[in-house]
């Protein structure tokens, strides 16, 4: 944490004008920036939320490591660079400029801050849990100390501060996890490579919910749809040079993410092996359990330092796009109304936390991915893609898809149906909200051919023209028309 505060003061001084504090000027390098978009990506969820569902259900979790990198696939085929070359600071700006309308402006930005407190959540209630753990402190002290690390750092150089602190907590991400499992698998090692019996259902897929089947398949749609509907992900490539720096980012971010994905499966079988209770504080509770010593409080040590780079990076990288949307859109803009936005992004999702029920980080994190799923992705692919999209079909889209999404998502937190198909299409939406809101989109835009926005074809040239040429200046060629 004072590591964060360091480099956040660093950034202080490079961070003057507004466009720093919304997209750090622009001028982010691929390498640079996939390590911020690594840092921000690999949240609570990530560092100990996969570990912790795959101890306690085995096989059917590793669907949401594989959907978590494989959604920068789909992100770098159908959105990146378009979106990049937009112009854009927020997905809100995106959708008004590409539909030129302040309705679907203010749905967007309703949907952000949704997402992004439904994000934060998690983050605040997984920092509480992990301190408790390790101090015996009350679950609320580790959730406000994340809390006001991140207000400080974001109030003091936004995104170009937060770019040098997310950068730098990926690769602190990466080496809490793959040193201790070094030590943790040279253990395992010598104690004769222990494996789980044949047969057992741990290593069974589509054996633990109760509708299996559905609800596999409905997280992979959430996972891999659910990426390029982040908003703390996407303002990401608003940082980027131009459209081809933002597809090497991406490229990059690939790489990276594939690194890190591997190993918390291992700690979930290792955790598995050994007998550890399910939890989602397997990460932090195995290297004492396997090494032991101070070699072990060390590496438990470690570990720890990892989790909370997971949590003060994701929710620095959620305040941003929170608070970046909260000031323009309802503050006027500019750099003291961003810094009142911060205070408020922050403080109503650590009120929330400490409020709702407490369910798997994982669990509460692939629920926002629904969320986004379900309508920024079919906003951002017709968007992008189809020029007929109309203001009142996005518009329509929006609200069905995100507003059923938002429905199962509250429904699941506050404890609704446990059993049967009600409880599996709640807790698992995606795989009819999506079809829903793109269905929606469609056909509503088909029925009013005259709200398409006058300046498509102006809009289209300029998200699929190289910048190299310029648009305004009418340097394309007759058949983008």
């Amino acid at each position: 944490m004072l590591a964060t505060l360091l480099i956040g003061a660093f950034g202080l001084r490079m961070a003057r004008t507004t466009s720093d504090f919304y997209v750090a000027s622009r001028t982010v390098s691929p390498l640079w920036n996939a390590s911020a978009i690594g840092g921000e990506y690999l949240s609570a969820a990530s560092f100990l939320g996969i570990a912790g569902l795959i101890l306690t259900f085995g096989a059917d979790m590793l669907w949401l490591p594989v959907g978590w990198t494989g959604g920068y696939l789909v992100l770098l085929v159908l959105v990146s660079a378009p979106l990049r070359r937009s112009g854009a600071y927020t997905l809100p700006d995106f959708a008004e400029a590409r539909l030129e309308s302040m309705a679907v402006r203010r749905l967007s930005s309703v949907l952000v801050v949704v997402i992004g407190w439904l994000y934060l959540m998690p983050q605040f209630q997984s920092a509480g849990l992990v301190f408790r753990t390790i101090t015996g402190a009350p679950a609320w002290a580790g959730s406000l100390l994340v809390a006001g690390v991140v207000a400080t750092n974001v109030l003091s150089g936004g995104m170009r501060s937060i770019t040098f602190v997310q950068a730098f907590q990926y690769w602190l991400k990466l080496t809490a996890l793959a040193v201790p499992l070094a030590f943790m698998l040279i253990v395992w090692w010598g104690d004769g490579s222990p494996a789980l019996p044949p047969g057992d259902d741990w290593i069974l897929p589509l054996h633990g919910p109760e509708h299996p089947v559905y609800e596999t398949y409905s997280l992979i749609l959430a996972t891999f749809l659910g990426t390029m509907g982040l908003p703390h992900v996407l303002v990401r490539f608003y940082t980027n040079p131009d459209g081809r720096a933002a597809r090497r980012t991406t490229l990059v971010v690939l790489t990276l993410l594939g690194a890190f994905y591997l190993m918390p499966a291992v700690y979930g079988f290792l955790g598995r092996v050994y007998g550890l209770p399910a939890s989602d504080t397997v990460v932090i509770g195995l290297p004492g359990r396997l090494v032991g010593g101070p070699v072990g409080d060390l590496l438990t040590a470690l570990a720890t330092a990892g989790a909370f780079a997971a949590f003060l990076s994701t929710s620095s990288g959620l305040t941003v796009s929170v608070a970046g949307v909260i000031a323009q859109d309802i503050l006027g803009g500019g750099v003291r109304s961003f810094r009142v936005a911060t205070v408020v992004a922050v403080v109503i999702p650590f009120a929330l936390a400490g409020a709702a029920r407490s369910l798997p980080v994982a669990t509460v994190v692939g629920l926002a991915f629904a969320v986004a799923a379900s309508s920024f992705c079919p906003l951002l692919v017709l968007g992008i893609w189809w020029r007929r999209l109309t203001t009142v079909g996005a518009a329509c889209g929006l609200l069905a898809g995100g507003g059923l999404a938002c429905f199962a998502v509250v429904t699941t937190i506050a404890g609704g149906p446990r059993s049967g198909w009600a409880e599996a299409l709640l807790a698992q939406p995606a795989a009819w909200t999506v079809p829903v809101s793109f269905t929606v989109m469609i056909v509503v835009s088909l029925l009013t051919p005259s709200r398409v926005p006058r300046g498509v074809a102006r809009t289209m040239v300029r998200l699929h023209t190289p910048e190299t040429l310029d648009v305004d200046r009418g340097d394309w060629h007759p058949r983008f028309m």
